[in-house]
């Protein structure tokens, strides 16, 4: 009888990020019975009573590959970052958090100190008259208790230690994240370590079948509710800002398909460095306007333009934080 292939060693891990991702890889659904056979779970917090101790014993490379979810917000996240580094063969930024700091990079546009005046003091169901803050060490009778420190800064996982693989998507869609699995278990060539996987290197607009002129003119930039959407237009042709223009495809266009602009979870297109700025220079270039003040009045309508244009890419953009 053949000797069946080895199984690989997969972990799973989540760090500042909603829980998504790691739900997602559920999502294969029947699916899960095939990576089940070519693969052993050895780490998912949410899923396996697996200690950081157990990780930290295994040896170097043990782990084929982890797929690790969410930014990098404070030491704990670091610590798991820099391990599952060290103990994976092949370490995959899995989800736009991941990739590119996601929407807990946001939190860049604040300090450290604005975070905690507003939680632990300005909050409107927070009553802390002591202006207490959390402690990394504290004592009590039994020991030390310790928490994570709170970074000042959000960092994306390639911000932290070196990635093979991106993986983009908020969260990447199941059929992507099924294609990559299998091609490291067949043993398919991939592309250069450091490359985007389960993407197109269209953008979305290329894909999207919706109708659009070739002379998109804006005079007032709207919200997704003050439109009457025909399912039809394009979502800037209407005056909503969707970010296709300058994503990446492989989402399948799915939330334009339900009637949703593109947010830009998929990440920016090959070869540009800033994905904001990218957008916001698609956009300035269908304003219908060529004054100095109208251009402003019509600028004035976009509500949000840092979370807009930046929901998910903060963390990597040129400018990476708020500027004190």
């Amino acid at each position: 009888m053949e000797n069946s292939k080895p199984k690989l060693n997969l972990a799973v891990y989540w760090a500042a990020a909603c829980g998504g991702c790691c739900v997602s890889v559920l999502d294969v659904h029947e699916k899960l019975f095939d990576v089940v056979a070519a693969a052993n779970l050895v780490f998912w917090p949410i899923a396996l009573d697996v200690k950081y101790s157990d990780v930290e014993a295994m040896p170097d490379g043990f782990i084929d590959v982890t797929l690790f979810n969410g930014a990098v917000r404070n030491t704990e996240n670091e610590h798991m970052a820099r391990l599952l580094r060290k103990k994976s063969k092949v370490l995959v930024a899995y989800g736009s958090c991941a990739h590119l700091g996601g929407i807990p990079g946001l939190a860049n546009l604040s300090t450290r100190e604005e975070i905690f005046k507003r939680v632990y003091d300005e909050c409107e169901s927070t009553v802390n008259p002591d202006q207490l803050r959390p402690l990394t060490v504290s004592s009590v009778g039994e020991g030390s208790l310790t928490l994570p420190e709170f970074y000042n800064d959000v960092r994306s996982l390639g911000q932290v230690t070196a990635v093979d693989y991106y993986l983009p998507g908020c969260p990447p869609q199941t059929e992507r994240l099924l294609e990559v699995f299998m091609a490291i278990v067949s043993g398919a060539s991939l592309p250069p370590a450091g490359s985007v996987i389960g993407a197109s290197g269209k953008a979305q607009c290329d894909e999207c079948t919706r109708l659009k002129s070739e002379n998109k003119q804006i005079s007032r930039f709207l919200r997704p509710y003050e439109i009457y959407d025909d399912g039809i237009t394009c979502f800037l042709e209407q005056g909503v800002i969707c970010l296709g223009p300058a994503t990446r495809a492989g989402c399948g266009v799915r939330c334009v398909k339900g009637n949703a602009p593109c947010r830009g979870c998929y990440g920016p297109l090959e070869d540009v460095k800033d994905p904001g700025s990218r957008m916001m220079s698609a956009i300035s270039s269908v304003i219908d306007a060529r004054e100095a003040e109208e251009i402003e009045k019509i600028v004035e309508n976009l509500v949000d333009p840092a979370g807009t244009f930046y929901r998910f890419s903060i963390p990597s953009a040129m400018i990476r934080r708020k500027v004190l």
